[in-house]
């Protein structure tokens, strides 16, 4: 498998390649330059495995024949607490929750992230080389990488995170944690500033090239190829390939949600992709108006979903515009230039074939919490609560709705028990995380200081 970038204009590589690059040279996201395909008795003939197996068999076409995916497999889901790794909970007739949270953070977040440290490590050692990592989270991307690359011999790792704009438990599942490879900075800003620091690190080529930046953010092809096969274990769990399904998945930054669509164009049947959005709503306005113009990120309930730029709409775009990557390139340099994004009427309307829009507001968040606990006594975190929100406004009749469990609702004690009067717990090996020694560094939203940031742990480290 090879790989170009949605802007055209960066080398091709194979998969090694973008996984340590993580963003392409010329400021795009790296993209398969074809699509594997699966037919429906291959599909078929996966009904019987187990998630690793099934995991590393969907990856497979994405990552070539030299990694060895399925001890990796394996191994990253070994610690998950729930034995079907990725099981389904019915919630009414039609409609399940996917809980996509019983890794070691919990969140989604840990399915993809348990599997990059060990591809990292394989490639690293390979290659004998070291890297520097920075990332952005708006909440749990920076725990469940922190879990995956504390100690690795091979990384360093640097996370961004919004200043006081993460739950209590997001932040110090970052902050508690002590390897000598990981450091958290707390930015003032929001996530978007965040992600366009680590964006700034990534263009400027000499710092670039002297710290062996990679990143693990949704931007890294290999998160979303490693995000896949859950929606494929869904699929097949509820008939799949001889029975359409749907899915609705809380959206931020649409990594989780391209991995349904990547899903769709390797040969899964399905019916209908419904994203929920927060008052942060930019996806669903575009998709209702094709009105893809930033405002100002507002914090919320939700904060994992606090996000105006979604990164990985570009890989979507791409799609869209016929994969041309300068008139890709074209609109994200207007989009970051005026604010606005002008996506052709031909492109929005395709969109609008894939995809619908919902969004939900913090009043209706916790409504809908309350609503869901009464009728089966399930709690969802915020996020999940959006999904579940989605999928009961856009069904798809006769087709059963699958809602991607982003988080356990211990990540947000304060909503949960705002909503329903219950403080949920947190599991065993969590149980003391607000006695934990906090370490973090708190930089204002400026590219030097990050930058410096950056450079003396790597430094500090070679």
């Amino acid at each position: 498998m090879k790989y170009i970038s949605t802007r055209g204009q960066a080398p091709i590589l194979d998969f090694p390649g973008v996984l340590l690059a993580g963003l392409a040279n010329d400021g795009g996201l790296y993209i398969p330059q074809s699509w594997p395909s699966f037919s429906p008795a291959e599909f078929r003939a996966m009904r019987g495995l187990s998630y690793p197996a099934l995991a590393a068999r969907i990856m497979r076409p994405f990552v070539g024949d030299g990694i060895p995916l399925e001890p990796m497999a394996a191994a990253a889901y070994a610690g998950f607490t729930n034995p079907a790794i990725v099981p389904l909970v019915q919630l009414e007739t039609g409609v399940f929750v996917q809980e996509l949270f019983h890794g070691p953070t919990l969140a989604f977040k840990d399915m993809a992230m348990q599997m990059l440290g060990r591809l990292f490590d394989h490639v690293l050692e390979q290659r004998g080389e070291r890297v520097m990592i920075v990332g952005a989270t708006s909440g749990d991307t920076g725990s469940a990488a922190i879990e995956a690359f504390a100690g690795r011999l091979r990384a360093d790792m640097v996370i961004l995170h919004p200043h006081n704009r993460t739950s209590e438990v997001q932040r110090r599942q970052m902050t508690t944690v002590v390897a000598p490879n990981i450091a958290n900075v707390a930015v003032g800003g929001s996530f978007d500033d965040c992600q366009d620091l680590v964006k700034a690190m990534f263009a400027d080529a000499p710092f670039r090239t002297d710290l062996h930046l990679s990143a693990v953010n949704s931007i890294n092809w290999a998160r979303i190829a490693a995000q896949v096969p859950y929606y494929v274990a869904a699929a097949l769990a509820l008939g799949a390939p001889d029975r359409e399904v749907a899915f609705a998945v809380p959206t931020g930054n649409f990594g989780n949600v391209l991995a349904a669509f990547v899903a769709k164009k390797i040969g899964l049947p399905i019916a209908k992709l419904v994203i929920g959005s927060n008052r942060n709503n930019i996806l669903s306005r575009f998709l209702g108006r094709n009105d893809m113009s930033i405002a100002p990120v507002e914090p919320s309930l939700s904060p994992s979903m606090d996000i105006q730029v979604s990164s990985n709409f570009e890989r979507l775009l791409f799609e869209l515009l016929g994969r041309d990557g300068a008139a890709t390139g074209a609109c994200i340099a207007a989009f970051r230039t005026t604010g606005k994004m002008p996506v052709p009427d031909a492109a929005w309307q395709a969109a609008n074939r894939l995809l619908t829009g919902f969004t939900l507001d913090d009043a209706g968040t916790l409504a809908e919490i309350r609503r869901v606990y009464a009728a089966s006594g399930y709690i969802a975190d915020p996020h999940t609560a959006i999904g579940i929100a989605a999928a009961r406004a856009h069904p798809a009749p006769g087709v059963p709705m699958i809602v991607a469990g982003t988080a356990h609702p211990a990540k947000f004690p304060d909503a949960i028990e705002a909503a329903i009067g219950i403080r949920p717990p947190l599991p065993r090996h969590l149980a003391d995380l607000y006695e934990r020694s906090e370490t973090y560094t708190v930089l204002p939203n400026e590219l030097a200081a990050i930058q410096a940031q950056v450079r003396a742990l790597a430094l500090r480290n070679r």
